[in-house]
């Protein structure tokens, strides 16, 4: 399993977001202004063009996943593409600019499910590395209210499993996953069949 550290990052409406170590950035390796081909310098945390001034930061990027409940058991997709390839994924993926979290979930859920969800509590924050990337994944419980199950997008399996059934951490796409899924085993032990 890849190495990672957790801390506390802080909370908000008092969910604890969950900081995993980084190393990556989107603007590692600029060079050069996108606005007017100037050379770049680091400046207050992000780069800054030295010709027009232009000013620019990595921020993480935001998704959108959800631990879907049936009957006891989380609904995981094994991915197809890289990064993590042959590994168990949770269902979701990143907002398009503008995009409600909420119909980005909707949309990532039906798009690799086949699903329709329901929404039924944010269950927290973690920033994870993803393809060179910091990617904000805002991590929903929700319920599947209809459609047709079938693996669609960047997975190319679904299967349900119980709180006793989990992939092993190796066997999961990202670090973050196991705090996630270890999180919703902890919850549904306390509370079974909950829907």
């Amino acid at each position: 399993m890849r190495e990672s550290s957790v801390t506390p990052a802080g909370t908000c409406l008092g969910l604890t977001a969950h900081k995993y170590g980084h190393g990556v950035g989107a603007l590692d390796g600029w060079r050069f202004c996108p606005r007017c081909a100037g050379a770049l310098e680091p400046a207050d945390g992000g780069l800054r063009c030295t010709a027009c001034g232009f000013a620019m930061w990595a921020n993480s990027a935001p998704g959108a996943q959800a631990l879907v409940e049936r009957d006891g058991r989380v609904l995981l997709g094994r991915r197809g593409l890289d990064p993590s390839a042959g590994l168990w994924d949770i269902p979701g993926g990143f907002l398009d600019e503008g995009e409600d979290p909420l119909d980005a979930l909707r949309r990532e859920l039906r798009e690799e499910t086949g699903l329709e969800i329901e929404p039924l509590e944010l269950l927290g924050m973690w920033t994870q590395d993803y393809a060179g990337r910091s990617v904000l994944c805002l991590t929903w419980l929700a319920r599947p209210t209809g459609g047709e199950e079938r693996a669609g997008d960047d997975l190319v399996e679904l299967r349900w499993f119980a709180h006793d059934e989990l992939p092993s951490p190796e066997e999961l796409a990202f670090d973050t996953f196991v705090e996630i899924l270890e999180l919703w085993r902890s919850r549904e032990r306390l509370s079974p069949g909950r829907e």
